[in-house]
């Protein structure tokens, strides 16, 4: 596997775990349950160290959106499916956007990258 293609791996492990700690966060009731917070804290430590080790070959700039944009949409999706958040037409249309953001950058991002 080429070092790009594992950094690409890496930042969406890296969006993965974003998306865990932001989860997370609902649970652990302002890091009041033990177990919660401990599975919240480690999912950001996780998501942080996996981000930091594919900004090694990716641009910052990329990365760093791609990392946030994976957290927002997949966020906002476990959002709607686990707590019932809305599900309006301009929050789905929002999160295509986003999509479409994220992957303008990718095919942007440096030959190779």
């Amino acid at each position: 596997m080429s070092p790009m293609t594992r950094a690409w791996i890496l930042l969406l492990l890296a969006g993965l775990c974003e998306i865990g700690w932001a989860i997370g966060l609902k649970y652990t009731r302002g890091f009041t349950r033990p177990v919660p917070s401990v599975l919240t804290v480690a999912a950001m430590l996780a998501s942080m160290y996996l981000l930091a080790k594919a900004v090694e070959q990716l641009p910052i700039g990329t990365a760093y959106a791609v990392w946030t944009g994976i957290g927002a949409v997949g966020t906002a999706i476990l959002g709607i499916l686990l707590f019932q958040e809305p599900r309006t037409a301009l929050r789905l249309l929002s999160m295509v956007l986003i999509v479409a953001g994220i992957v303008g950058l990718k095919l942007g991002a440096p030959k190779g990258g």
